[in-house]
């Protein structure tokens, strides 16, 4: 049996509707857990529906109560949406384009953040919140761990990076990840082709094994890759990824909280190659002025980013040279 009870949006707080125009909270008696699926477009919730738990793990009292915390913890983070059409304008298209890519909770109020702090920092491209998630609050762990699945995501951003580059040759592309983002970024480099580069990736707090191989994804940049990481991230990094697990499917620390290091058997080759084009930020107590004080949301506060990520951004814009006529062609 299963008891589902409606909160009508009269009763929300004005700052709550704006996120979420329909709030389902669902106690499913029989099974104990199961999952929870949500259709959203456009900042609303038009859909629920239930399926029975896949194994025995899911049935545990005490499985049922983590991922229940883990989902009620993160419901401020699908909150506060906002419209960004003004950001995805022609003329900003025509300077560049940026992939924002959430974390498991999917669009909400951290990558709006993260969208607007680099318009706040001045940078002048197309910012594109990209959400690559399937469900949405209660199914946290099935976007984590659902591999296969976000690897077709991840195919799917690397075509929309391919058609950009082809209608504007020779315009910067920049992909911003957070937490589970981070991961679905390094995937998206990886499902480009080999003649095809962005100019870097951003990661903060990835949900990333630290040991991850990031070869195939460096060499799809022309600047690299910038790791952002806090020890501090207990929660979120160490407890719930040892827990739960990575979007890469190991159960550890992940490279949000301690940063990557160089997995083991790294040829001459690719020790430079991380030596050249891997760039790891831990946090410091300099980035509390910008409003970070190093949690794992922290990464998304908007004075942050405009402060510490725009600038990063902007120096390789800058340093481009004048787009060319021509698309990007293969190479031999």
């Amino acid at each position: 049996m299963h008891k589902v009870r409606y909160i009508s949006p009269s009763t929300l707080p004005r700052s709550i509707k704006q996120g979420i125009i329909f709030i389902f909270v669902t106690w499913i008696e029989s099974p104990p857990m199961g999952s929870i699926k949500f259709m959203y477009t456009d900042c609303s919730y038009h859909h629920i529906s239930t399926d029975p738990p896949a194994d025995k793990t899911a049935k545990s009292p005490n499985m049922r109560r983590l991922i229940l915390l883990l989902a009620l913890m993160s419901a401020p983070l699908v909150t506060g949406c906002s419209s960004l059409s003004h950001l995805r304008t022609s003329d900003r298209y025509k300077k560049g384009y940026i992939i924002v890519l959430p974390g498991v909770e999917g669009r909400g109020r951290l990558n709006t953040n993260i969208a607007k702090g680099l318009e706040r920092g001045g940078v002048p491209s197309a910012i594109e919140v990209y959400d690559w998630t399937a469900f949405r609050f209660f199914s946290l762990v099935i976007n984590l761990r659902a591999m296969e699945r976000n690897k077709r995501e991840a195919k799917k951003i690397a075509k929309k990076i391919v058609s950009y580059q082809d209608r504007y040759p020779g315009r910067p592309v920049h992909l911003v990840g957070h937490s589970g983002g981070g991961c679905i970024a390094v995937l998206a480099l990886e499902a480009l082709p080999h003649y095809r580069k962005i100019q870097s990736a951003i990661l903060l707090a990835p949900a990333i094994t630290p040991d991850y191989y990031l070869g195939r994804a460096l060499k799809r940049t022309q600047h690299g890759i910038w790791n952002y990481y806090s020890r501090r991230d207990v929660f979120f990094l160490r407890f719930g990824t040892t827990i739960m697990g990575t979007v890469d499917g190991r159960h550890t620390t992940a490279a949000g909280a301690v940063g990557f290091a160089l997995p083991w058997g790294l040829d001459k080759q690719d020790r430079r190659l991380y030596g050249a084009k891997l760039h790891q930020q831990q946090y410091t107590p300099q980035m509390a002025k910008s409003g970070h004080i190093g949690t794992h949301i922290g990464w998304a506060n908007r004075k942050f980013v405009a402060e510490w990520l725009a600038p990063i951004i902007n120096s390789q814009i800058d340093k481009m040279s004048t787009p060319t006529t021509k698309p990007h062609q293969r190479t031999k």
